[in-house]
């Protein structure tokens, strides 16, 4: 899957022409700026393309190899950018997919290595803000970039609503507790992950934005700031609702803790009732006869009767004590 554009004087002079015309492009006089766009590319793919733009071999092996860190490396006359765009899925699991960015005065390619991801976004955002264009490859890097970290900043807003349901769940009268350390787990992973993302994206962007890197006009330094202000703002956000998770999982043992003391002070209330008459018919069960009325009726209604007096004084007592 292949995305071509071309952009003369700050406009969109062409779309999906074929990649073979890339180089007549470039080696035009007039300033123009080339756009290619890769889907899940097969290696010979990518070695084409390193030969057609001259790309560093190292930066290709990066572009080709998975799982690679959120980075920024700079060569003799390109560089070289790893990103992840990630978001929730359906059932509550983080996805995330992995983008590979070499980056020129005259060139931007971009490298999805999963089909799943589009670029429609990233699109979007150039055409809305097209009087930006003139700026070259840096407007088109601002774009990629501002979607992106909206991804991470929406993502950890979903995140934040799931920790929200977590503390409502936390409270429930009936017994959620599996469902809570199941919750606080899932979410405390995501978190790691998404926290592993948007961490080295803010070296990207600084990176970016310092003035000895020339692709960034001084114009778009605003835009690239506020970018940078998002990354910042997930980051700290995505700590905050690290700490938040443990909180609320600390807490779910302490009510767990509180909830077993309740329980076990009913139930050794229970048991100080039920051995009063235990005790009084193993006295009068004696073979013995060393207590009053011993054999007779009148011993076995006074039996009852002790057993009796004695349960409802210990039921009042463990009442009044909030034991029951």
């Amino acid at each position: 899957m292949i995305r071509t554009r071309l952009y003369k004087d700050g406009k969109v002079v062409k779309e999906n022409f074929d990649p073979a015309e890339i180089s007549d492009h470039l080696e035009a006089k007039d300033a123009c700026l080339v756009w290619l766009d890769l889907g899940a590319p097969r290696p010979e793919d990518l070695a084409l393309i390193a030969e057609e733009f001259g790309l560093n071999p190292l930066a290709v092996e990066d572009a080709k190899n998975e799982r690679q860190r959120p980075k920024l490396d700079h060569y003799d006359d390109h560089v070289f950018i790893s990103l992840y765009d990630v978001a929730l899925a359906e059932d509550g699991t983080l996805v995330a997919h992995e983008l590979a960015v070499f980056a020129s005065q005259r060139y931007l390619i971009t490298v999805r290595k999963s089909q799943g991801y589009s670029m429609d976004q990233v699109v979007a955002r150039w055409d809305d803000n097209e009087h930006l264009a003139k700026y070259g490859v840096g407007f088109l890097l601002w774009g990629l970039l501002d979607v992106v970290v909206d991804g991470h900043f929406d993502t950890v807003q979903q995140l934040d609503d799931r920790i929200d349901g977590l503390e409502d769940l936390l409270f429930e009268p009936s017994d959620t507790g599996t469902a809570v350390q199941r919750e606080s787990y899932d979410l405390r992973k995501s978190l790691v992950r998404i926290r592993r993302v948007v961490l080295p994206t803010r070296e990207v962007l600084n990176s970016l934005m310092r003035r000895e890197n020339d692709l960034v006009d001084d114009a778009l330094m605003p835009y690239y700031q506020d970018v940078y202000d998002h990354v910042l703002r997930a980051a700290d956000w995505t700590d905050s609702l690290r700490d938040l998770v443990s909180t609320i999982l600390e807490t779910h043992l302490t009510i767990q803790g509180n909830r077993m003391n309740e329980i076990m002070k009913k139930v050794t209330s229970w048991a100080a009732i039920a051995a009063v008459p235990a005790v009084v018919t193993g006295y009068y069960g004696m073979n013995v006869l060393v207590y009053p009325h011993a054999g007779t009726e009148a011993g076995g209604i006074a039996a009852l009767v002790l057993m009796a007096g004695l349960v409802a004084v210990l039921y009042v007592l463990f009442r009044k004590s909030d034991w029951l």
